[in-house]
C-alpha cells in the first residue's frame, strides 16, 4: 500500500490509477479504506484515492505529538490532498464530516467539489451514541475496553451503536479490520482518544458551519432516510448552506449509505460528476 508522509505522521492509502479525475474518500472512525470496498468498483474512469486516516483504524501510529482533533485531522487531510500533488480533486465523506473544515480553515483550495454523505454537520460532532463515548474515551483504558467489548456480538451489533449504521449489517470480517489496529496498539488507542475527544464545543462548531457558505463550489449533499445518528433535517439545511448544494435523499438505508445502497449511491455520484465537469475518462475524446 502506497503511503505519504505528513507532518503529523504516515498516511497509507489505495489508488485505483488511471487517467480520470481524481476522488479522495474520508471514513468513518474507526474505519478504513474498505467503507467504500462496494462502491469504488463500480466508479470505472475515476481515479479513487482512499486514505486511511488516523481515527482509530489505521494501521501505522501518527507521532506522538500530532493534532488529531477534528481540526487537526481536516488539516491533515487538506496536507495529504496537497502532498498528492494529483491537482483540485473531489472530496466524499461518510459519516465522519469533519473534512468540510478544510473550508473554514481556508484551506480548500485543491477541492474542486464535494461530496457529502450521511456524515456530521453543524454541532452534531459526533453524533449519537458515540457522544458517551467521546465523554469518556480521555479515561486511560477506556479504548482498550471498548476494544474488548465490541467483540462481544450483542454490543458489536447493537442497534444503538455501530449495529445502527447500516441497515443491512456490516460484515464480521470487515469490523475485525476496523478494530484489529487499536485492539493490538497502544499508539493507535492513544490516537483514536484524541480524535474521539478532540470535537469542540457547540458554539466553535456552529461558527465554523457558518463559514461553509464560502464554499463556491459544487455540493452534493446525500442523505440516508433511515438514519439513526445524522438527522434528518441536516441534510436540506446542508444543502442549503453551501451556495452551489444540492440534496440527493436515498431510502431504506442507515448512515453507511455506501453499505446499505452502495449502487443508487455510484449513480448519484456520477451524475453529480458528469454534471459539474467531471467526467469518468472513458468519456473523454
Amino acid at each position: 500500500m502506497p503511503r505519504i508522509e505528513t507532518s503529523s505522521g504516515p498516511i497509507d492509502y489505495q489508488d485505483t490509477g488511471g487517467e480520470g479525475p481524481v476522488l479522495v474518500f474520508g471514513h468513518g472512525p474507526p474505519m478504513n479504506e474498505t467503507q467504500w470496498r462496494k462502491v469504488v468498483p463500480l466508479l470505472d474512469g475515476y481515479r479513487c484515492i482512499l486514505p486511511t486516516l488516523p481515527l482509530g483504524g489505521h494501521r501505522q501510529p501518527m507521532n506522538p505529538d500530532a493534532d488529531l482533533s477534528q481540526r487537526g485531522v481536516a488539516l491533515l487531510l487538506g496536507e495529504f490532498i496537497e502532498k498528492l500533488g494529483a491537482g483540485p480533486v473531489t472530496l466524499v465523506l461518510n459519516d465522519w464530516g469533519g473534512g468540510q473544515f478544510l473550508v473554514s480553515e481556508g484551506r480548500d483550495q485543491q477541492i474542486a467539489r464535494m461530496v457529502l454523505v450521511a456524515c456530521e454537520a453543524f454541532d452534531n460532532f459526533p453524533p449519537g451514541p458515540a457522544k458517551a463515548m467521546a465523554r469518556v474515551s480521555g479515561i486511560p483504558g477506556s479504548i482498550w475496553l471498548l476494544t474488548r467489548l465490541m467483540r462481544v456480538p450483542a454490543v458489536r451489533h447493537n442497534r444503538g451503536g455501530y449495529g445502527g449504521m447500516s441497515l443491512r449489517g456490516i460484515p464480521d470480517e470487515v469490523m475485525d479490520d476496523w478494530f484489529a489496529p487499536a485492539t493490538r496498539s497502544r499508539a493507535i488507542r492513544r490516537d483514536f482518544a484524541k480524535f474521539a475527544t478532540g470535537a469542540p464545543g457547540r458554539r466553535t462548531l456552529l461558527a465554523w458551519s457558518e463559514r461553509m457558505r464560502d464554499f463556491d463550489r459544487p455540493v452534493l449533499v446525500v442523505w440516508a432516510t433511515e438514519d439513526r445518528l445524522m438527522p434528518r433535517e441536516h441534510g436540506p439545511r446542508l444543502a442549503a448552506l453551501y451556495p452551489q448544494g444540492r440534496l440527493v435523499e436515498i431510502a431504506d438505508s442507515s448512515t453507511l449509505i455506501p453499505e446499505d445502497q452502495p449502487e443508487r449511491l455510484a449513480d448519484v455520484l456520477i451524475d453529480f460528476l458528469t454534471e459539474t465537469g467531471a467526467e469518468p475518462a472513458r468519456h473523454v475524446s
